[in-house]
This record gives C-alpha cells, structure tokens and sequence, in this order.
C-alpha cells in the first residue's frame, strides 16, 4: 500500500511541477515541432521510470534489436495492466503515440501531456470517428512517428494471461494503409504489479519481447483481412512459451 501512496505523489508532483512547462513546450513546438515531441516525450519517460522504480519493476526485455529505427512502425501488444503503457512508453527509441480509450482524455493537464507525445483518443461507440482516429494515425506513422496500439480494445481482467480477447482487425489499417512494419509486443506477468491485488503494487519480474516486424507489403490481400488474428497467434505461442517469472 505504501509504493500506490508514493506512486500517486510521484503523478501528482509531476503534474503540479510540470505545469510551467506547457505553456513553454507549447511555444517551442510552434517553431520546432519535433523537438518538442522529443522533450516532452523524455520528461514522460523520466517519471515513468521513476514510477518503475518504486514499484519494483525488474524488466527483462528480449527482441529489443527488431525494432526498425528508420521510419514510423506500428506496436502491437497485448493488454493487463495500466503499467503496460508505462513500461513500453520507457523503451521508445523516438517518438511514439498511444492510442487511448477516448475516456482518458477527460482529465486536465494529464490529458495535455497525453497529447504533447502524440497519443490519439478513440470514441469505441463512434465507428466514423474511429475511423478518424486510425487515419489520423496512418498520417503520423507516414511521416515517422510511430504508433503503439492495443488492439484488444481495453485491458484484458481474464486469470489467465493466455485468455487473449479477439484482436480488432480495424487496429492493423494503420500498417496495411501506411506500408509500415508491425512489431508485435509480448508482455508477460504485468498484470501481477498491480491489477492482480488492488490497490497493493507488488515487486513484479515482467518479460517484454519485440518479435520480428512484419511487413504488410508482403501479404496477400487475404492475409491482410486477417491479420489482426495471426499477430495474436503469434502472441499466445510466445507467451506460452515464456517461464514463470520468478
């Protein structure tokens, strides 16, 4: 109980202490944009380090080399815990957007921060602005910044880690339309940090691992329909495959 407590010192600190920032971030990106994405992205991930840290997160990350460093690609990953963002936000080479449940965007300065590294905001009920939101991330992932999504649609409560919800096909347009490669994203026991024993955060050995891109170019028009379904295939077989963590 006391790590939650610090834990949301930490995020109310940062956004108290932070706030100054905006305005001045705010003016660097009217003539750098990009440094701007970067800065704000680095004091991101500073906390979320930090966060990482009190909790008592040991991270074995594997795969890590698969991911291309010279263009935009789309992550794809699947979903327990809240700290899936913090732990996959920590790893971004460059700047790299989430795509949120539009409910995340109700929370003052937080969802300005939300914004300033580029994450997106889906209304699951609105099909046309969903729309929206997958061809507003097909722009960025064009003009490289890359884009991490969730395709489970929201975070998966099953015991069982290998209890994957369906894939939502529509998540993966972002590569068939854009040509970028899809890095699937396997994470393991994260759910056992917080969500497993609420509101207690537990020190918790966690395996990320970055599987070979996949480059939608080279699929046919019928493995595309189905893409959403292979790349949680390959998911589950490396989750199984992956020891208890200790």
């Amino acid at each position: 109980m006391i790590r939650f407590i610090i834990v949301c010192i930490i995020v109310a600190l940062y956004l108290i202490l932070t706030l100054p920032a905006i305005p001045v971030l705010y003016l660097i990106g009217k003539k750098w944009p990009h440094a701007k994405d970067i800065a704000s992205l680095r004091m991101i991930q500073a906390v979320f380090r930090l966060i990482l840290f009190v909790s008592g997160v040991k991270l074995d990350i594997k795969g890590e080399e698969n991911v291309p460093r010279d263009r935009g690609v789309l992550y794809i990953g699947n979903h327990r815990s809240y700290y899936d963002i913090l732990i996959t936000c920590t790893r971004f080479p460059d700047v790299t957007g989430f795509v949120a449940k539009k409910e995340m965007d109700r929370y003052p300065v937080f969802n300005v921060w939300m914004r300033y590294i580029r994450c997106l905001f889906l209304d699951r009920s609105d099909l046309r602005q969903g729309m929206e939101t997958i061809k507003t991330a097909t722009e960025m992932v064009k003009n490289g910044v890359s884009v991490f999504i969730f395709p489970e649609g929201t975070r998966n409560k099953a015991e069982n880690e290998l209890d994957m919800m369906e894939f939502h096909e529509g998540s993966f347009r972002v590569a068939t339309r854009s040509g970028c490669p899809i890095v699937p994203v396997v994470l393991h026991n994260t759910q056992e940090i917080f969500e497993a024993h609420l509101p207690k955060i537990r020190p918790t050995h966690v395996t990320v691992e970055y599987l070979p891109p996949i480059d939608p170019g080279t699929l046919t028009r019928e493995e595309q329909k189905h893409i959403g379904a292979a790349v949680r295939g390959m998911i589950y077989k490396r989750l199984e495959g992956i020891q208890p963590a200790e």
